[in-house]
């Protein structure tokens, strides 16, 4: 039930994004699409460092997003429109009718192969699940994620340190 209400938020805020004008919202969309998003990884996998490392790269660069967006748009004023409140409205009417409505086909326990369900039962048969969840982020199955994760932070510090240099760009001193 709760992957369910989990994936049917992330849908909403999806849908969502697009009636968004004003930068703080979409940022803030962001921010809870990235929480929402952490959350069902986590259920899914079955161990929370991933989707907390996840977290705190998302939330670091929607910190280094709102610095610019202070900067560029601080007088613009933040108004919903009549018909942005009626969607909103009707959308979570139908989220909330869909979950009495719900299929349990659809939502059955995720595994990623027969390989990641021995590897479980061989940790559950010495009842060491603490390795487990250290191991299940590294193994075979999740390293390109992992790698892919790595590139991303450096890239985004590499994007930082040239960003802020102290005597270009919009950070400039004037001194």
């Amino acid at each position: 039930m709760m992957k369910m209400f989990l994936s049917s938020s992330l849908i909403l805020t999806s849908i969502f994004m697009f009636f968004l004008n004003h930068p703080f919202s979409m940022g803030l969309m962001v921010l809870i699409q990235t929480l929402f998003m952490c959350m069902l990884s986590s259920m899914l996998i079955n161990t929370y460092w991933f989707s907390y490392i996840l977290f705190l790269i998302f939330l670091g660069g929607l910190l280094v997003l709102f610095i610019y967006v202070s900067n560029v748009a601080s007088n613009e004023l933040f108004k919903i429109s009549l018909f942005n409140k009626s969607f909103i409205f009707y959308v979570f009417l139908l989220m909330i009718f869909s979950f009495f409505f719900k299929n349990n086909l659809f939502w059955m326990n995720f595994s990623f192969n027969d390989e990641m369900n021995n590897f479980f039962n061989l940790f559950l048969f010495f009842n060491n699940e603490f390795n487990f969840n250290l191991s299940k982020l590294y193994n075979e199955q999740t390293y390109l994620l992992t790698l892919m994760m790595i590139i991303y932070l450096f890239i985004a510090l590499v994007v930082v340190v040239k960003i802020t240099n102290i005597f270009f760009g919009p950070l400039r001193s004037n001194f």
